[in-house]
């Protein structure tokens, strides 16, 4: 089993992946409680299309990502306010705009394997300097997280409320959509952009059918993630499979055999307490 990081690709490919791992269900709780499920796949198309416009103008992909996915996030911000009472439009229009651009820009791309592995993901690309980006900015991620736990409790459950506390909603939103941008960018190279956003949704769905607070869902979240990355990993690498897929696919199961025990566990119970009232 140990000989899997005898490879030096493999070693970036845990590092990378646990990282991820620990930043995106911290910032999927939030989303998930705001009902805001779709933001991922929204900033997820637009660093697609930046990863093939960093791949035209000759530069780091994974840069392209972040530029692109930071534009999307002010957009839908900006677009936000202009619909107040129904928000979901910003997140259609801005999905709908990553997509067409995505498309257009992908057609200009010369080695279109390199582009393909921002898809799914690709355990084998990670460089030395996206190592280095993903390790530092994973740390400026969880910092923040950290630094505001107790704002973004508050606004998860109750955005107004929040504001007459006196928290600043409006800067607060500003830097958690940031925070949101660069943890979809990022896991673009290891997961794959169209199924990142899974990695950020997955955990925080299977957490949520145990845990009764925010701290232990975000807690069991990070421990559910970093499961399904591990888990992953080690079936793509000894079975040649996509690591994106792999990973989401292992969350997958791991929530429907949760909800599958839950309901066999309720029906148990509620048949053994019938049992007792007809005795």
């Amino acid at each position: 089993m140990l000989s899997i990081f005898s490879y030096d690709f493999m070693i970036k490919a845990f590092i990378v992946g646990i990282l991820i791992s620990i930043i995106t269900p911290c910032i999927g709780l939030t989303i998930v409680l705001r009902r805001f499920s779709m933001l991922g796949d929204a900033i997820s198309h637009n660093s697609l299309a930046g990863v093939a416009g960093g791949l035209i103008m000759g530069i780091n992909p994974v840069l392209g990502a972040i530029a692109f996915s930071i534009i999307s996030t002010l957009a839908i911000e900006k677009i936000r306010k202009s619909f107040s009472k129904y928000s979901e439009i910003a997140i259609a229009v801005i999905m709908s705009t990553g997509i067409g651009l995505a498309g257009v820009l992908s057609g200009f791309v010369k080695n279109s394997a390199n582009f393909n592995s921002f898809l799914f993901g690709s355990i084998v690309a990670i460089e030395d300097f996206e190592l280095k980006l993903v390790v530092g900015l994973s740390i400026v991620v969880i910092i923040a997280v950290v630094a505001l736990y107790k704002e973004l409790f508050y606004m998860s459950f109750d955005e107004e409320a929040a504001r007459l506390a006196g928290i600043p909603v409006r800067t607060i939103n500003f830097v958690f959509m940031i925070l949101t941008a660069l943890a979809i960018s990022l896991a673009s190279r290891t997961v794959g952009t169209l199924v990142v956003s899974s990695l950020m949704v997955l955990p925080v769905a299977c957490s949520m059918q145990i845990a009764k607070s925010y701290k232990k869902t975000m807690v069991l979240s990070i421990f559910f993630a970093i499961s399904f990355t591990i888990t992953g990993l080690y079936l793509s690498y000894y079975c040649n499979l996509r690591p994106g897929g792999t990973i989401v696919l292992t969350g997958v199961i791991v929530l429907v055999g949760i909800i599958l025990t839950k309901n066999i566990i309720n029906a148990f119970r509620v048949k053994r307490k019938e049992t007792y009232r007809s005795a």
